[in-house]
């Protein structure tokens, strides 16, 4: 996967140009924005990642010359503006996530690869499973062990989501955007009182557990390998 970093902080570009190395993407890196709109536009990326202000051009205006130019590149904003109308001004004018300053590069990672996994054919798209638990999505349905699991529809919608990307660390903000598409609140328990309750119902009287904290980062579905 090829990758564009626009950003022209210095010590923020080369940061995130080599995570994403390490992380396994081929990185083009520049410190402008016509720069990255030339490149954007001349050249085939999987995804961008563009800054919104930069010292020549806004990032916003970039995303709107692109998409009127028919270039549906996906592109995540980062930018020290949260405001909700920022962000909602972002994602109109064609943006496909938005990341506000400061971040840390494991959320930026799982933003990035789940945008890229939303071009990727699912293999099987009506089962998914890990260990000895099976979702049917036809049917809506949860077993595990053989038992029939009953879960709410936020509940089901969670657990699909953390079975589409077993072992990756789900920040609670990307939960959140992806879940319950809102905005992540740290005064909100809302995703780690949903997550206890998932985990009662497929955990709670199961072996090997499924569900794990990543304290400071967020929550991962997988089976570990101490408990293999």
């Amino acid at each position: 996967m090829k990758l564009l970093v626009v950003e022209d902080e210095q010590k923020t570009g080369e940061y995130l140009r080599q995570g994403l190395v390490e992380s396994g993407f081929i990185v083009d890196l520049t410190d402008n924005g016509l720069d990255g709109y030339h490149r954007a536009m001349t050249e085939d990326y999987d995804l961008i990642i563009l800054d919104v202000m930069l010292p020549d051009i806004v990032g916003w205006k970039i995303v709107q010359s692109l998409r009127e130019a028919g270039k549906d590149t996906q592109i995540i904003l980062l930018t020290a503006m949260g405001s909700v109308e920022d962000k909602v001004k972002g994602l109109n004018l064609g943006a496909d996530d938005y990341l506000v300053k400061p971040f840390s590069f494991a959320e930026l990672l799982a933003r990035v690869k789940s945008l890229l996994r939303r071009n990727v054919p699912q293999v099987n798209n009506y089962q998914l499973s890990i260990a000895d638990l099976v979702m049917d999505l036809p049917k809506r349905t949860v077993t595990r062990g053989h038992k029939r699991i009953d879960l709410t529809n936020k509940e089901f919608l969670l657990l699909e989501y953390f079975l589409r990307y077993p072992g990756e660390v789900l920040p609670r903000s990307l939960i959140a955007s992806q879940v319950w598409d809102m905005n992540f609140d740290s005064d909100t328990n809302v995703i780690d009182v949903a997550i206890r309750r998932l985990r009662n119902k497929i955990d709670a009287d199961f072996e090997p557990k499924l569900i794990h904290t990543v304290r400071g980062m967020g929550y991962k579905l997988d089976v570990l390998d101490e408990e293999n």
